[in-house]
């Protein structure tokens, strides 16, 4: 019987770095190692072929385990359980609770209601809730900026009427002034007045977060990774300081902040932006000395700040930016393959984007993909299980460290520019984006740049049968809208639309 002591392949010696490296240049037959080998990312870094153990030495962001400060590993310790959600546009509250109810037999875990300004009221929302249990899925609500801190109330009132515990609920109210700005170039700058109030009607719920950060329209925009994450951080930075100066505590403040991300077709790279993500949020909060207001809280740093304020809360959408009107179908797989990015990197919630969003209202086919799509990777595939399961990978290590440091040179360079509003006034973030994506519609002219069925391996036979890009709507005109967008604002256009 051989020694039970004895260690596997220990017979095998580990070639070193420049041994690999021969071997390499040996298989290239003299071709440029850094030609054929290096992959040169859009995010500013090189990215090398292979990695070793000695290129994680002296990264501090591989000390800390899951669900610890700073959080790169996750939030959470003993899983990886995310909100399956689906978004319902509501015209018609009983409809809309119809459908909702229905998703929920259907595994749906969390509900996103788009809800019309000029419908609100106390019946709307009974009408629109009954039968949903309120406390066991999370529920998010979006309405016009200007009607944000009505809906709250409702909300609010119909949750205590019902009796629930405030402890207990989950989900979110959509306020991001700012957001339209960068869309529609319009100044919404008036509603900033109202961070306040509505943070404060929602404070008795801990669970509910009211202050977004829409990154996903960066996403959706075309913008480089590094770009949309080194923005989302200097926009929720202006959130928090906006709140911490209009009186309200630091860790309350946070922890009422929500980020909305896109994600893009780079697989690996997105595990890396949302750990990334993390670890940067938690640092930048921190700088603000958040108080736990819980005297038995034991979740704090040596400086007894508050840690759990330091948490990133992540809904992700799988993006519109890469999709497709002709050979539709392809949409799943990439909607697939990010979703998978998203959920191994220990998110909270994502959304999966029908395939057929860009040229229709999507059809109960295509909504049931989408839902399936995040069932078969928690119930089959068992992505549930597993927590931060990239944590020591030589490779996704080294891509978080260089996107991080990517994104926040960003970062630092908005805050010299006086910070994500004085920034997005000047138009400098819709310059940056809208350049981006001109460059990538040029590449992928170019064939530099591929869209698998689209500018690679097209099929040439296709027929559009009718389909055309949908046309976005929006409900803006109940606070004051008009024509005048004083502000630049992003171009969006999918890379597939030439």
């Amino acid at each position: 019987m051989a020694d039970s002591k004895e260690k596997l392949f220990s017979d095998f010696i580990a070639p070193t770095r420049q041994e690999w490296l021969d071997k390499i240049n040996v298989d290239l037959k003299g071709a440029d190692y850094q030609k054929k080998m290096v992959w040169r990312t859009n995010e500013g870094f090189s990215a090398e072929p292979f990695y070793r153990k000695e290129d994680l030495e002296g990264m501090a962001q591989t000390d800390a385990l899951p669900g610890e400060f700073p959080y790169l590993r996750g939030n959470k310790k003993d899983n990886n359980r995310w909100y399956v959600r689906q978004n319902i546009r509501v015209t018609d509250p009983k409809e809309a609770n119809e459908k909702a109810l229905d998703l929920l037999n259907k595994g749906v875990t969390s509900l996103g209601f788009k809800v019309p300004a000029k419908e609100l009221n106390a019946t709307f929302i009974s009408t629109l809730l009954e039968g949903i249990k309120a406390d066991a899925v999370e529920l998010n609500f979006s309405t016009c900026q200007g009607h944000t801190v009505e809906l709250a109330r409702l909300l609010t009132a119909y949750y205590d009427g019902k009796g629930y515990d405030r402890t207990a609920l989950v989900g979110s109210i959509d306020f991001d002034p700012m957001q339209k700005i960068l869309t529609k170039g319009k100044d919404t700058t008036a509603l900033l007045n109202k961070l306040a109030e509505l943070v404060n009607i929602l404070a008795p719920f801990p669970k509910m977060r009211c202050i977004c950060i829409n990154a996903d329209t960066l996403c959706n925009a075309g913008a480089y990774i590094y770009q949309e994450l080194g923005y989302a951080l200097a926009w929720g930075n202006e959130y928090l300081n906006l709140m911490v100066e209009a009186g309200i505590p630091a860790a309350l403040a946070a922890k009422k902040i929500k980020f909305n991300f896109g994600i893009s077709g780079v697989y690996f790279m997105e595990i890396a932006k949302f750990r990334a993500a993390r670890m940067m949020w938690a640092q930048i909060v921190k700088q603000y000395n958040p108080v736990c207001p819980r005297e038995d809280c034991t979740n704090t740093g040596e400086d007894k700040s508050c840690n759990c304020a330091c948490k990133m809360y992540v809904n992700a959408t799988t993006s519109t930016y890469n999709m497709t009107v002709f050979d539709s179908y392809v949409n799943m797989l990439r909607t697939q393959t990010e979703a998978m990015s998203a959920a191994l990197a220990n998110v909270d919630a994502i959304v999966v984007t029908p395939f057929d969003a860009p040229y229709e209202v999507p059809t109960d086919f295509a909504e049931r993909i989408a839902r399936n799509q995040q069932l078969l990777l928690q119930e089959e595939s068992h992505f549930d299980k597993i927590v931060d399961v990239a944590g020591g990978s030589y490779f996704i290590e080294t891509l978080t460290r260089s996107l991080a440091e990517g994104a926040w040179k960003l970062f630092l360079a908005v805050e010299e520019e006086g910070g994500f509003l004085a920034a997005a006034k000047a138009g400098s973030i819709q310059k940056a984006v809208n350049d981006t994506n001109a460059k990538r519609h040029a590449n992928a002219g170019k064939r530099k740049e591929f869209l698998l069925g689209t500018n690679q391996f097209p099929n040439f036979n296709e027929k559009s049968e009718g389909k055309a890009p949908l046309a976005a709507t929006c409900c803006c005109h109940s606070h004051g809208d008009s024509c005048e967008k004083p502000f630049a604002k992003l171009e969006t256009s999918r890379l597939a639309a030439d």
